[in-house]
């Protein structure tokens, strides 16, 4: 059995969190790590007994919806809530965090920033990171990470391509469908 890298594992952990977003326009989640350690995780929604977006639509003003607190904020908070450091520590998050919060992550003391997507990725927030000495890197996320049978249905779809080659499809039709397989399942 081949283990998951610890990149990959604690953004799993990220994407599962933004699983529980309660804002239509974007799901995030957030992950705070210390020495390999999970101390925190966010996701964006409303505070706690407020209306969420998925129940009474987003609150927007100036193109922001203002009724979100978002995953990284969340995160932070929930280790002040709970006294818990986040200097030293680092953060993993599924979208770019936003100047604010890129703000507010150089404030708490995190040195480290892995995202998996880019997302309206501001100029000032990336100068600010590089400023403060906050190491930022894009950790393109791998989802068969969260599906446990993702070998399995791999393996399937690979047999089943094998019948039909045995059965006599065309060639050129059996390698559109071995390039979609590849695809989902990251089949090299």
């Amino acid at each position: 059995m081949e283990r998951i890298s610890w990149n990959q594992y604690f953004m799993a952990q990220s994407f599962l969190l933004s699983l529980r977003s309660t804002c239509t326009r974007l799901t995030v989640g957030a992950t705070i790590v210390r020495d390999k350690r999970i101390i925190a995780g966010g996701y964006n929604g409303s505070i706690a007994g407020g209306d969420h977006c998925i129940d009474e639509g987003c609150y927007v003003i100036d193109h922001h919806c203002v009724r979100t607190i978002h995953a990284e904020m969340n995160a932070i908070l929930q280790c002040a809530k709970f006294g818990v450091p986040t200097n030293e520590s680092e953060i993993y998050v599924t979208h770019f965090p936003c100047l604010q919060c890129c703000k507010a992550i150089i404030q708490a003391g995190i040195k480290a920033v892995f995202y998996a997507q880019d997302y309206k990725n501001h100029p000032y927030a990336i100068e600010l990171f590089k400023k403060a000495g906050v190491h930022i890197e894009q950790v393109p996320f791998h989802q068969n990470s969260l599906d446990l049978g993702a070998k399995e249905k791999a393996d399937f779809v690979h047999s089943l391509l094998e019948l039909l080659r045995e059965n006599g499809v065309k060639e050129e039709s059996l390698t559109s469908l071995q390039n979609q397989a590849e695809k989902l399942f990251q089949v090299t």
